[in-house]
């Protein structure tokens, strides 16, 4: 039996046309190889953000498209409100958002620095932080990304620990 071919332009231009079909926003087609097996993973997004819902139609939608190709396991997943900011689009929704910028080498002795993205274009990243404006260019920056501020949660909102026996 002969090897099934692990095109990722192929599935990605497959997973583009069926999310745009569908309404969502294609982000990402990727084969990713673990332990397990490989995936083929597809990344999402809409206004609002996707729903478990929506991971599911768009599952059962894509499989049979994608069933010559050679992969495990096929993941839909939502893209996540801390994904990294790759592209000016990703920029555009991340402006006047907290961010953390790492570097590759440290600026000033440092490798990461947080505050709210106030730019993106073709000089880097624009970061109000420490009470100034940075720029980091893009080929310093190792990873970009929201913050996810957590103690905004009611004590209400976390659910009690599990009684210890």
């Amino acid at each position: 039996m002969a090897k099934k071919k692990r095109p990722t332009a192929q599935a990605a231009s497959i997973s583009q046309r069926l999310a745009e079909s569908m309404g969502f926003e294609h982000l990402e087609t990727v084969f990713d190889k673990e332990a397990a097996g490989t995936y083929l993973r597809v990344h999402l997004d809409k206004p609002g953000g996707i729903s478990l819902d929506d991971c599911e139609a768009y599952h059962r939608a894509l499989q049979p498209l994608v069933e010559q190709l050679d992969y495990d396991f096929l993941e839909v997943c939502s893209a996540g409100i801390d994904r990294p900011i790759k592209t000016e689009r990703d920029a555009r929704k991340a402006l006047g958002e907290q961010v953390e910028i790492k570097l590759f080498r440290p600026r000033d002795g440092r490798k990461e620095f947080s505050g709210v993205l106030t730019g993106f274009d073709e000089n880097g990243f624009h970061l109000q932080a420490d009470g100034e404006q940075l720029v980091f260019e893009q080929k310093d920056v190792a990873l970009a990304r929201r913050t996810v501020d957590l103690s905004i949660l009611d004590e209400e909102d976390v659910p009690p620990e599990e009684e210890k026996e």
